[in-house]
């Protein structure tokens, strides 16, 4: 039972980190005690998305005439078929890791791990047997959970996270979602276009605060319009879940306010799952609930290793499979660049969907930098308007002096596939002289990214 690796957590770090492991050579057994894929695959990115693409299924057929489609009755949502596609999607894509994992040699060890000193792994399975397994290199990729907040308890029925947030047995008709990043807006873009009734709080003054503050506007604007009530400035500060309808007490620039709502989804955060793991046991350091590691993912103690939401750095999957990625490949003798955190893109799946890489506007001035913006509107996009998606713009920031493309902000329909481009651009830096001599194929809604460079340089063409 010696393993070269053993990887304990299948999520997208480490399923990734397993499966490049075996590529390199490398002996390896991952354990997990439930679904292979993690949160990811099976309760976060991948089923989320196929709910969001059911709410833009009925969005688009609840607007059929505006595309000159004529649709007899009255389209109606079914909640149950939407959280069944949704969990069906999740199924099959944990079937493709198993598949991944029989390809590549990879030992699935079922059951909760914990580790040893002596670089081993204690593993208990549902029925209380408690197996050893050895290796020579242990990496920790545990993720993550819904956080709680000693005001905000989870009941798992009235008031819940996201979990149950895509599994609820029926649609409630009235919702409160404390928190905008990217799980509350993305669940109160879903909800809401299904016809339950949504506010929306958030702490900060902006929604989505991680995002440049014009995003943020947008956002709001086009969630107001949707029909959202969005509370910014505000916290919950007393949820009553006695009566019929939870009575949430909501403090604002104004004062307080109760608003009733069936359910309530918090979602204020994650709290990583470094409990009860061993870590202590083995003298591994932990600070502000993460686990400390080096540039290649290396605790303080020999052989053991931590990737994914339990280090430093941001909650994402693309981000915990490319630290798991590095992290084997040091281990097996390459030479991997350490990971940029500065040219990490972040996406959010809202209708308009957002997307960003580097400095917001405001972060690029408080570094010194003198600046060149340019943004263009999607009302001046030819293609999003035969897609009849005229919200949101492109926003990029450059350097004034030597032209280094300092950050992209974007919040429009396909954002989400065109950040790449900025990201790629930026690690290769790649000036904005560059990108305005790129050709950029028309119409598209890609074009909005040169036309956006453009504008920075007083270049552009269409506005």
């Amino acid at each position: 039972m010696n393993y070269d690796v053993i990887v304990i957590g299948s999520g997208p770090g480490g399923y990734v980190t397993a499966i490049r492991a075996a590529q390199l050579g490398l002996k390896t057994a991952v354990v997990e005690k439930a679904e292979l894929g993690g949160v990811c695959l099976n309760w976060g990115c991948i089923p989320t998305k196929a709910l969001l693409k059911s709410a833009q299924v009925f969005n688009y057929i609840s607007h059929a005439a505006d595309y000159g489609i004529s649709i007899k009755g009255e389209a109606k949502p079914d909640f149950e078929g939407m959280i069944k596609r949704s969990r069906d999607v999740a199924d099959g894509m944990s079937k493709g890791i198993q598949f991944l994992f029989k390809k590549n040699k990879i030992e699935h060890i079922q059951g909760t791990g914990k580790i040893k000193p002596g670089k081993k792994v204690d593993v208990t399975d549902d029925k209380g047997k408690t197996s050893e397994y050895s290796a020579n290199h242990i990496i920790i990729a545990t993720g993550a959970r819904s956080k709680e907040l000693p005001n905000l308890k989870q009941d798992g029925k009235k008031v819940f996270g996201y979990r149950e947030a895509m599994s609820l047995p029926k649609q409630p008709k009235s919702m409160v979602v404390v928190g905008s990043g990217a799980i509350g807006s993305e669940f109160a873009f879903f909800y809401n276009s299904i016809g339950t009734e949504i506010t929306l709080v958030e702490f900060l003054p902006y929604l989505v605060p991680l995002e440049d503050e014009e995003v943020s506007k947008q956002l709001e604007r086009s969630f107001k319009k949707a029909g959202i009530k969005v509370m910014t400035n505000s916290s919950v500060e007393s949820v009553d879940t006695k009566g019929k309808l939870c009575k949430v007490t909501i403090k604002t620039k104004k004062g307080e306010e109760t608003v009733e709502a069936e359910t309530v989804l918090s979602a204020i955060g994650i709290k990583t799952n470094v409990e009860d793991i061993g870590l202590e046991e083995v003298g591994i350091k932990v600070e502000k609930d993460k686990i400390v590691v080096d540039d290649y993912y290396r605790t303080g103690v020999d052989g053991y290793y931590a990737i994914g939401d339990v280090v430093h750095g941001p909650a994402l999957a693309h981000v915990a499979s490319a630290e798991g990625i590095c992290c084997v490949e040091k281990i097996a003798g390459l030479d991997p660049e350490p990971i940029d955190y500065g040219n990490l893109p972040g996406c959010t799946y809202t209708n308009p969907e957002i997307a960003s890489v580097g400095m917001t506007e405001k972060q690029a001035k408080e570094a010194g930098y003198e600046i060149k913006v340019g943004k263009f509107p999607y009302t001046a996009s030819g293609k999003a308007s035969a897609a009849g998606k005229k919200e949101g713009f492109v926003k990029v920031i450059f350097d004034a002096k030597y032209g280094e493309w300092l950050g992209a902000h974007m919040i429009g329909e396909n954002v989400t596939e065109m950040i790449a481009e900025a990201v790629a651009a930026r690690k290769l830096e790649t000036t904005a002289h560059e990108i305005l001599k790129t050709v950029h194929p028309h119409p598209t809604m890609s074009e909005a990214v040169m036309e956006a460079v453009a504008a920075a340089y007083d270049e552009v063409i269409h506005i």
